[in-house]
Parts: C-alpha cells; sequence; structure tokens
C-alpha cells in the first residue's frame, strides 16, 4: 500500500465535483466537520455545498453529510447534488468502525475511487446491545471487506486520540482527511478552516495535528477481536485480614485450577455484600468441590469446580434494586461519567437516569415477611403498583435524587433477608441440585448445567424473560442425562435462548431435542 498519494494536478481543471461523504453519530461533531470542509474549500475559490440525512436515535444510524465542492467553469457556478450516488463518493469518512462496514453495504465505497477514512473504535448500536448473548459485529468482516472495496483505507483509534487531546473525533478525522491528500488544499488551509471555527481552536488543532502526524506513520492498523484477559492469580495476601482469610480458604478448599476465579468472585461478593457473603459463597463452592473430586474431577481438570466458581459468584451477586442504587450514587461513576464526557473542573455535569420500578421490585426490596403479605393480596398489591408503576427521569446530580437512591442502597445490611434473596437463593438451591444430580452419570452433561446461568441476567422484565428461557433449559437436564452428545445438546439449547428476545429460536431446538431424545 503507497503510504501517501499526492493528488493529481490535473484533478484541478476536472468537470467533475469531488464527494465527501461523512458518517457520524451524535455527539461526534459530524455537523462541524462538514463546515470544516466546506470552508476549507470556499477560502481556496472553490464552490461547495453540504446536505445532511440524519440517522435515526438511539444509535440505530448514523447521520450522512454529504459535501460536493467544484471550481466554478467559465465563470458559472456548478449544480451540485444534494445526495451521494453509490459507486460515485471520492472519500467517505466514518467515525465509528461499524458505520464503514455500513458505508460500504450501501455502496459509497469503491475500489477504483473511494478512499475509506474511518476510526477504528467501536460504539455499540442498539441492535447489538438488545440481544441476550453475545451481539457484537466482528469487526474482522469489515475489515476483510474494506480490504476489497476501497482503493485506500486509513483506520487508527481517532477517538481516542482526539480525547487525549481534549478534542472531539471530528478534528482528527479532519487531520487524517490533510494527511490523506485527496483534497488539493495545503496543510495550512485545514487548519485556517479550524481556526474560523472560533470554538475549541487550541484543542481541535492538537487533535488535527496529532492525527496528522499518525496518519503520515502509519496510515492503517490492522483491527482484531481483544483476546480475553487472563485473571490474576491468587496472591498471598492482600494486607486485609479477613480477605486474607478467604485466601487461606481458597488455597485450602479449592484446586488451583479454580482460583484465580474463586478469588475474583470473592472481591465481586465483598463489594456486593460483605466478607460474610463471600463466606457462604466459598461453603458453596467447597461443598461442590468435594461432589466434583469424588466424580473424577481431577481427571477432567476439575472443570465442573471452576466453572462453579464462576457462575456461582454472577448467581450470588444478582442485580437488584439495591444493586442498581448503589451502582448509580459511587463516586467512582460520576468520575467516570465526567471522564467520558471530557468535563473539566469548574463544569457541572447532571446524569439523568431512566427508571421504571415496578411493584415486583419494591416488594423484593421488603423483608420476605411483608413481601408474602403484600402479595397475597393482589387487589392491594395492583393498586400499590399503579402507583409506583411508571417511567421517572433521575437526575442523580441533585439532592433529592441522589439522597433518594442513596437511602435505598443503605438497604444492603438487611439484603439477605428481603423477599428477593429469598427467591433467588431457592432458584440457586434448585439449579445446584439439577447440576449435582446429573454430575455421577453425565459429567460433561453437568458442567453445561452448571454454565447454563449465563442466561440470568439484569433486573425487571430483563431478569424475568432470562429466568424464564434459563429455568426451560434446565428442565431439559433429565431427558438428556447420559444421552449421546447430552452436552452438546444442552449447550445447543443455551446458544438458542441467547439468541433473540422472545425465545423464538428455543422453542424450535427444544422441539427438535425432544424428538431426538423421547
Amino acid at each position: 500500500m503507497t503510504r501517501h498519494e499526492t493528488f493529481p494536478t490535473a484533478r484541478l481543471a476536472t468537470a467533475r465535483p469531488i464527494s465527501v461523504a461523512i458518517l457520524a453519530m451524535g455527539g461526534q461533531g459530524g455537523g462541524v466537520l462538514s463546515d470544516w470542509v466546506v470552508a476549507l474549500a470556499e477560502a481556496q475559490g472553490w464552490v461547495a455545498q453540504s446536505t445532511s440525512v440524519p440517522g435515526v436515535a438511539q444509535r440505530t444510524g448514523a447521520t450522512i453529510y454529504y459535501v460536493e465542492m467544484l471550481q466554478a467553469q467559465d465563470g458559472h457556478d456548478p449544480i451540485l447534488s444534494l445526495m451521494p450516488t453509490p459507486g460515485d463518493v471520492d472519500v467517505v469518512m466514518a467515525a465509528e468502525f461499524m458505520e464503514a462496514g455500513r458505508s460500504m453495504m450501501r455502496g459509497l465505497v469503491t475500489p477504483e475511487r473511494t478512499t475509506l477514512i474511518t476510526s477504528s473504535h467501536r460504539s455499540f448500536a442498539v441492535g447489538e446491545k438488545e440481544k441476550p448473548g453475545n451481539g457484537i459485529g466482528d469487526p474482522l468482516v469489515v475489515v476483510e471487506a474494506a480490504g476489497i472495496a476501497a482503493k485506500r483505507i486509513i483506520a487508527f483509534d481517532m477517538q481516542t486520540l482526539a480525547e487525549k487531546n481534549g478534542s472531539v473525533i471530528s478534528a482528527a478525522m479532519f487531520g487524517a482527511l490533510a494527511a490523506a491528500e485527496v483534497l488539493p488544499f495545503p496543510r495550512a488551509a485545514f487548519e485556517d478552516a479550524v481556526k474560523a471555527g472560533g470554538k475549541g481552536v487550541e484543542a481541535s488543532l492538537r487533535a488535527f495535528s496529532a492525527a496528522y502526524d499518525r496518519t503520515r506513520e502509519k496510515p492503517r492498523d490492522t483491527v482484531s477481536a481483544e483476546p480475553e484477559k487472563a485473571l490474576p492469580p491468587l496472591p498471598d495476601t492482600v494486607g486485609h485480614a479477613a480477605l486474607d482469610g478467604l485466601i487461606a480458604r481458597i488455597r485450602k478448599d479449592l484446586p488451583a485450577e479454580a482460583h484465580p476465579i474463586a478469588f475474583a468472585g470473592v472481591k465481586r461478593l465483598v463489594d456486593y455484600q460483605d466478607i460474610a457473603y463471600a463466606g457462604a459463597y466459598l461453603d458453596r463452592l467447597a461443598a461442590l468441590t468435594a461432589l466434583d473430586a469424588a466424580h473424577d474431577g481431577a481427571g477432567k481438570g476439575f472443570a465442573f469446580t471452576t466453572t462453579a466458581a464462576k457462575y456461582l459468584a454472577v448467581a450470588f451477586a444478582y442485580d437488584d434494586v439495591i444493586r442498581v442504587a448503589d451502582l448509580k450514587t459511587r463516586a467512582s461513576r460520576f468520575d467516570r461519567v465526567r471522564r467520558e464526557v471530557g468535563a473539566k473542573g469548574d463544569q457541572i455535569v447532571y446524569t439523568t437516569e431512566y427508571m421504571h420500578p415496578r411493584m415486583e421490585e419494591v416488594a423484593g426490596t421488603l423483608p420476605a415477611g411483608m413481601g408474602h403479605f403484600l402479595e397475597a393480596r393482589p387487589k392491594l398489591f395492583q393498586a400499590l403498583d399503579r402507583l409506583v408503576n411508571r417511567g421517572r427521569r433521575v437526575r442523580t446530580g441533585t439532592i433529592g435524587w441522589f439522597l433518594s437512591l442513596y437511602v435505598v442502597a443503605s438497604l444492603k445490611p438487611i439484603r439477605t433477608r428481603t423477599l428477593r434473596h429469598e427467591r433467588e437463593m431457592a432458584h440457586v438451591a434448585h439449579w445446584l441440585d439439577v447440576a449435582t444430580t446429573a454430575l455421577p452419570r453425565d459429567y460433561g452433561l453437568a458442567v453445561e448445567a452448571i454454565a447454563c446461568r449465563r442466561l440470568v441476567k439484569g433486573y425487571s422484565d430483563t431478569h424475568a424473560r432470562g429466568q424464564s428461557k434459563f429455568d426451560r433449559v434446565l428442565a431439559a437436564v433429565p431427558m438428556l442425562t447420559a444421552k449421546p452428545d447430552s452436552a452438546a445438546w444442552l449447550r445447543r439449547l443455551k446458544q438458542a435462548a441467547l439468541m433473540d428476545e422472545e425465545g423464538t429460536a428455543l422453542d424450535g431446538a427444544l422441539l427438535t431435542a425432544e424428538s431426538a431424545y423421547r
């Protein structure tokens, strides 16, 4: 690949306009970037025009800004197009990596003509987030397609580069555009366009310069999936007596294969509740380890224990109203939000949360006896639900709402006496009973039964849907026990449950399994 391509001088006299398509989401400065391109061309005596087609809200589509520019011909201003034509775009700029993929799907990128300038970072779409399983699009597909579809590719993490320089991604993209030399204008003209904007000039110029240099040094990165990070080994001590005691228990009661994940579970549960709660987790895990060892767990790498160490911690740290309130009122969260929006020290940031509690969550937060009392009186329960069950926009930066959530978070000491906890522990007991019953006859199936816990997550409606699918998958374990390919079948059922929110794929998979084994 040629690192630097100078724009042909003959291009200045062409009767065909130069076309630039910019794909950007809200907050990425796509409008500012298109204004810079227009200002740049006009300052050099060209006629330029920009239009935009807004994308859909909630990150289901980017806004497309389209710029055409051309020198006046024989003293007459040219007539420019309002929309990009597939196969007729010189430069495509995408402020997010999957948007580069969408630009190729729209036919805007062609191997004969188009220079593709894109940031390699990801901002996940609603379609990726809403899936129960891993719905994240594969970036390698875009990489492979770009190598075929584009004439030239410039791809690196422009978002991070811009943030490091106190600016937004549009400034970094403008710098990459200047360095690509696909427009017949000098670098100084690009910088003058930024200066003429009048806002955040210094930071924008820093990001511009950094991206310009980065493009010159290495115009394209190889984008690949991040490898899963290994857990840190079990430490000898952390300098806290109670935690050191739990570490000693891990080393004494559990096999070495489970030490890192068990320690991660302990840290999570101490943060979630307290030392005693993490100790209860280790009690359960030690009992499961004994069963594992009795059924040749050592010969199988203690797969049952290691899987249980992960998913038992997840089950113990279920998401409830108390947990949500706790996380939303932590100072570390406010600090993270300020960093993400790039707030300065003298700026005030307000975060608005959307909350839609149901009476089920309220009852679950009450002591078990009181929760049962309300549920046993449907008319009273429904009347209270009408008062509670509505959406609220909560500004956690205000004293009133912060204190309200802080009070809810302070209920942590009574969590183990709530109705929700009672039900979660009953559900955990049933899950473990199904897995341990299968263990003597079908080790692999028992391991998969433990791993099915990943189907349960979130709270409110999300939790209810996940638990319903989990129960249906777990109910198939007795039918599959000691059958050919039993573990693989349960894994297929789990994957089917993760495919869609409604459980349609799971319905079909269960029917197939039942017809095969009954």
